[in-house]
């Protein structure tokens, strides 16, 4: 591959800890600590978080030694591909781009929806309504104009979304602190009562939440060509960052716990920003904290734009996706075109109302374990076949690690099947899963037909 077509390595330890733990840290802590506590009660909500965390960090794990293996752009696209093939790959590649591309326009859906907090009643110019919520013009505006603004940054080099990534995740990380020092300082231990609610299955509930609440450590691998420092390292922050954000959603949903009672719990919309105006006595804390959930929103966004961007990327490098979106910027030396292509996806997203939130969510969510259980598969297949390539950072001596993930990935897989608790809802959410499938099967047929072969290296040269 030619100088022109090679992505810069100036990403540091810092830049890959806060890429990954600002897409951890989104909006997710604030609207939904309070439906976590009704529906396990406190310590129920904790061993939730407990149980989930250590699934997430068995498939990180898995990730953890792939990347540091191979540090390839694109992760999952290269794993799969070298594991199990250029069909297992392209249906990898294809599943986790639904996912990333789900959270960059949930996050420009999210934006005007947490504006509205902040500024009640500031909607006006009726456009029409979808699914009973009322699409105002100012407000699709302010989700399509920061999507203009996340798509520029990103457009003009990782390093400054960095940078930007940087500042907003210490921001999140600086008001959580300051709900758990409240707790600490003012909160009601009775508030904790009741610990649980209706036993396992209200665990359940909440476990069945978890895994997509830490979607985006797996940006890490997206980016790991960029990353200029050991391949071991890479593996590490990965494993790291995980933690990280485990224990601050355990302390978040303990700090809301101490924050409101159950009553309390029950009859507010942002729980987290309630509990901590309810700590120091003011509302203004509460702001705060919005503001704090709104860098949530920005960081996440950022995050998915550039694994999503990544992935296409290493796609059409590979011979699955026309050449337009394997172009790299002359100067800026980003994948504009991927980044243009999520972009405009984000821009349009808010045309579709709030409504759109959980729908987005829902089936980017099994876009996403479907691609965490190919890389598990993976894994296991080449600590089989390959057991003496090159692995600096190395899960463990047997690959325990990659069955238990596969096994999770599997499980949450069939939550989204009809008659399960998370299933995805007819027609709305089925409609986007279909959509995207079809776009994906005339990309498929299209490459294994040799559409793609003249537009770039070959295929053993890019992965």
């Amino acid at each position: 591959m030619g100088e022109d077509k090679k992505l810069k390595k100036v990403l540091t330890n810092f830049d890959l800890l806060f890429l990954a733990l600002g897409a951890m840290l989104g909006w997710g802590w604030v609207v939904l600590s309070g439906s976590w506590i009704t529906s396990a009660g406190s310590f129920g909500a904790v061993i939730a978080f407990l149980i989930g965390g250590l699934l997430v960090i068995f498939v990180g794990l898995n990730y953890a030694e792939l990347a540091s293996a191979m540090p390839k752009v694109g992760g999952e696209h290269a794993y799969v591909h070298r594991a199990l093939g250029h069909n297992m790959s392209f249906i990898a590649s294809w599943a986790i781009t639904l996912g990333y591309v789900s959270v960059a326009t949930f996050e420009a859906v999210a934006l005007p929806t947490v504006i509205h907090f902040l500024m009640p009643d500031y909607e006006a110019g009726y456009l029409w309504t979808v699914a009973g919520f009322d699409v105002n013009l100012n407000w699709v505006l302010i989700g399509s104009v920061g999507a203009l603004i996340i798509t520029a940054i990103n457009y003009i080099g990782v390093k400054q979304a960095a940078a930007f990534q940087t500042f907003l995740t210490l921001l999140i990380v600086g008001v959580g602190l300051l709900l758990i020092f409240g707790a600490g300082l003012n909160g009601e231990p009775a508030n904790l009562s009741p610990f649980f609610i209706d036993g396992g299955a209200g665990i359940m509930t909440v476990l069945v939440m978890v895994p997509f609440l830490f979607v985006g450590f797996d940006v890490i691998p997206q980016v790991a060509e960029e990353a200029n420092l050991p391949r071991k390292q890479i593996g590490k922050l990965l494993i790291f960052s995980v933690s990280a954000a485990i224990i601050f959603y355990l302390a978040i949903a303990l700090g809301v716990g101490l924050g409101l009672n159950q009553s309390q719990l029950e009859g507010t919309e942002l729980a987290t920003a309630d509990a901590i105006a309810s700590l120091f006595g003011s509302q203004f804390f509460a702001q705060l904290l919005i503001v704090g959930g709104v860098a949530g929103i920005i960081t996440s966004w950022n995050s998915f734009i550039i694994g999503g961007s990544r992935v296409l990327y290493a796609m059409a490098e590979s011979g699955m996706l026309p050449s337009w979106f394997g172009k790299l910027h002359p100067k800026y030396k980003t994948p504009s075109n991927a980044v243009l292509f999520i972009g405009v996806l984000s821009m349009l997203a808010p045309l579709l109302g709030e409504a759109a939130l959980v729908w987005i969510v829902n089936a980017g969510g099994l876009g996403i374990v479907t691609a965490y259980f190919l890389v598990a598969l993976s894994f296991i297949v080449l600590r089989k076949r390959e057991p003496e390539m090159e692995r600096p950072f190395r899960a463990a001596k047997s690959p325990i690690y990659g069955y238990l993930a596969l096994i999770l990935s599997f499980g949450f897989i069939t939550l989204y099947m009809p008659g399960m608790p998370a299933a995805l809802v007819w027609p709305y959410e089925w409609i986007m899963i279909a959509g995207w499938t079809l776009l994906g099967a005339f990309f498929f047929f299209k490459s294994r037909s040799g559409a793609y072969d003249q537009q770039t290296v070959s295929k053993k040269e890019a992965l």
